[in-house]
């Protein structure tokens, strides 16, 4: 029988002793819209969880960011000194459109990005005009205040392949170390109508059930790497995965973040956004 996955930390981090102090790759789960920022009840956790977790490891001397709001045919990479704010979402209070979060970009680590990118065979272009989406400036607010950290965005391809985002993070292994750090930014469970209705047993066990699989295919030392990648491209086969991914756009950031580490996490945090539950992954 192989090992346990590692245990869950509560949202509260008090048990995080796992962490290590140079992470390569996060996974997070960034909740929905700016409603993070706007001081929304059923962030509570996420919120916490998000201004607690930096002070556990070194500070990222950079950050690549893959955004579950972001797909192109071909990926694409910010190659902006001072990217612009996208407010990519609508209907909320006049507060969310004038959110600022002025963190420099890195054009050259931009180029480096492009390069490693096309030597995996990956496809890629440098982006001169989007700027950052709320994929990465909405879960940055709540880490890096300060908005000093240099960022690149990276977009998903517009396929969706589960495969084609494993070698997209495998292609930036050597350029998430050394204090960059790699997150993808996405949502462990993302069925919006779920959110928004009553919960049933049957949706409580569905949700639970996938974060679950997704627990121990993340965690679990006894998989080998074949068995885990594996499991990951073939995601949809895991229990109750359409229900909570109707589309696996706010899954795939975690194909990139395994992708680039290619062990497993080093650590896994359980948290409660608005009802459902959800998870983070940290390499």
């Amino acid at each position: 029988m192989p090992p346990p996955s590692i245990p869950l930390i509560p949202a509260t981090l008090a048990s995080a002793t796992q962490i290590p102090r140079q992470p390569q790759a996060l996974y997070l789960s960034h909740g929905g819209g700016p409603m993070p920022v706007l001081g929304d009840a059923g962030h509570h956790e996420l919120v916490t969880t998000l201004k607690t977790l930096p002070a556990l490891f070194d500070k990222p001397s950079a950050i690549i960011l893959i955004s579950a709001h972001w797909e192109v045919d071909v990926t694409a990479v910010t190659h902006l000194a001072a990217p612009p704010m996208l407010y990519d979402y609508y209907g909320f209070p006049e507060p969310a459109y004038q959110l600022q979060y002025p963190a420099p970009g890195a054009p050259a680590l931009a180029e480096t990005i492009h390069a490693a990118l096309g030597a995996h065979g990956v496809a890629s272009r440098l982006e001169e005009r989007r700027g950052f989406d709320h994929g990465l400036y909405i879960p940055l607010m709540l880490m890096y205040p300060q908005a000093d950290i240099p960022c690149v965005q990276v977009s998903l391809q517009k396929n969706l392949d589960a495969a084609t985002h494993i070698t997209m993070g495998h292609a930036l292994t050597a350029l998430a170390q050394n204090g960059v750090l790699l997150i993808g930014s996405g949502l462990s469970f993302h069925n919006m109508q779920a959110f928004f209705a009553p919960p049933t047993p049957v949706t409580r066990d569905q949700n639970k059930a996938f974060e679950n699989w997704l627990h121990d295919t993340c965690t679990n030392p006894g998989l080998t790497e074949t068995e885990r990648t594996e499991r990951l491209v073939n995601w949809a086969q895991a229990p109750a995965a359409r229900f909570c991914h109707p589309r696996e756009e706010h899954l795939l950031p975690v194909h990139v973040c395994y992708g680039a580490a290619q062990r497993p996490a080093n650590a896994a945090i359980a948290l409660n956004i608005i009802g459902k539950q959800a998870s983070m992954y940290l390499w």
